[in-house]
């Protein structure tokens, strides 16, 4: 099948004609490895509340006008308001069901739905949306979808290798492109040779890969110069061998590090569209703490701007010959070597990611202008109406007519209701007009705060 390629850096794409019912199935972001959810459930606090972030985009991805979107747990209902009556934007039905039940319905799926045990699942069972889909399609989207006689947006099988750095990494090296020296290590005991021999190459840092990873979970850095390479956990190798991949930084001679940016994917049956490029905000881990559009660095006259659409193209025509359908982003490295520019694909996250909610509300909304997605956890719980109440009063509370603000795209909540994260939306004309708002924001509100990861 041939794929056509769109560059339509700043605009929308034509999303799905379709209705669907989407299950935010966060939890299932490792698939079938439990160890990998445990160890990001132990570094990330409410990963059950992520879901949120999809209610005020699932209706523009998918244009049918009777969606039903799954979460873990409750939303919020002031930001449900705000959507709706403020942002005036359409919003779908909303039901919740927790991961444990969820994960129930693998082997009992047809069972559970047409009994209606719940008022969740008869809800899903009597719904009449055509599609199925999810963060992920694991096993379980897959039965249910069965149990429900509706096809998925993805396969398994395409979701699964979409999101393999292994196989992506293989594929780019094979076809020429540049790619990070990297040796497979098959177990824990390799590392150690796998290490030595990127210090030979002259790195000082090394950076060992999961074949499927999210969120720093089933990644780690090493200092290729110590005696001591800390041992590497199995679950890295749940899916086979692992990456060992030189770092490259100033700790490397000649190399000065320039920037993380993406590049945002929608791909349909007939069609690739490449429609954002942002850059990552990461912590000194490399963990995501926060998008933000246009990348600083460059414009859209440089070699740079070029080779990355370049790049993302033959990496989003490899994801869609795996079966993946849907958004997804590919992230990349951008680097100054011996006074040349590198570009080198670093990985894709084959669903809705960190960045795709924020691009696809920021050019809803504002199409060509600048944006910026930080999380922002407070010193104390705020709650949810005095927090939008400040904002508004100050006259920085997004709204459809202003063409700058601040808007707040979801909540973490307190046992209580509260609010102790959020993920926040700056939009405005330029990236120092985001800037001079969050920094206005500081002054706002009445407790300190601080950026974290997502």
């Amino acid at each position: 099948m041939t794929v056509a390629i769109k560059n339509i850096s700043g605009q929308l794409p034509a999303f799905w004609e379709r209705n669907v019912i989407f299950f935010a199935n966060m939890h299932s972001i490792f698939y079938d490895n439990i160890v990998g959810l445990n160890r990001l459930k132990q570094q990330i606090r409410g990963v059950n509340t992520y879901g949120g972030r999809l209610i005020p985009i699932i209706n523009l991805l998918f244009k049918g006008d009777n969606n039903l979107l799954i979460l873990e747990t409750a939303p919020d209902q002031t930001l449900l308001r705000y959507f709706q009556e403020d942002l005036e934007l359409s919003l779908p039905n909303i039901a919740v069901l927790s991961h444990s039940v969820y994960d129930s319905l693998l082997n009992q799926g047809d069972k559970l739905i047409h009994d209606e045990i719940s008022p969740t699942l008869t809800m899903i069972h009597q719904h009449n949306a055509s599609w199925i889909d999810g963060f992920v399609s694991d096993n379980v989207l897959i039965n249910l979808a069965k149990a429900l006689n509706k096809p998925t947006i993805s396969s398994l099988e395409g979701s699964k290798r979409g999101n393999n750095k292994f196989l992506l990494h293989n594929t780019l090296s094979e076809k020429g492109f540049p790619v990070f020296d990297t040796i497979p290590a098959a177990s824990p005991d390799d590392v150690a040779t796998c290490i030595a021999t990127l210090r030979k190459k002259g790195y000082k840092k090394a950076v060992v890969k999961a074949q499927i990873g999210a969120s720093g979970v089933g990644m780690t850095g090493l200092s290729t110069n110590s005696g001591n390479i800390n041992h590497i956990p199995e679950h890295f190798f749940f899916e086979g061998p692992c990456m060992v991949q030189g770092w490259l930084d100033e700790t490397v001679k000649n190399v000065r590090h320039m920037g993380s940016p993406s590049i945002q994917l929608f791909l349909d049956d007939n069609t690739v569209s490449l429609y954002d490029i942002t850059e990552q905000i990461l912590n000194s881990d490399s963990v995501h703490e926060g998008n933000l559009s246009p990348p600083p660095y460059f414009s859209k006259e440089d070699w740079v701007f070029e080779e990355l659409f370049r790049q993302a193209a033959a990496a989003s025509i490899w994801l869609h010959e795996q079966g993946y359908r849907g958004t997804a982003s590919v992230d990349f490295l951008v680097v100054e070597h011996g006074g040349n520019v590198e570009v080198r694909v670093c990985e894709i996250n084959a669903r809705i990611t960190g960045a795709t909610y924020p691009s696809v509300i920021a050019r809803h909304f504002l199409p060509h202008d600048a944006w910026l997605m930080r999380n922002v956890r407070f010193a104390r719980p705020l709650k949810d109406t005095s927090l939008l109440k400040m904002l508004d009063q100050a006259g920085y509370l997004f709204h459809p007519d202003m063409q700058e603000g601040i808007l707040p795209i979801n909540f973490n909540l307190s046992k209580d209701g509260s609010v102790q994260k959020g993920q926040f939306l700056c939009l405005a004309k330029s990236l120092d007009g985001c800037l001079s708002i969050l920094k206005q924001i500081e002054s706002i509100l009445p407790i300190s705060w601080h950026y974290d990861r997502d």
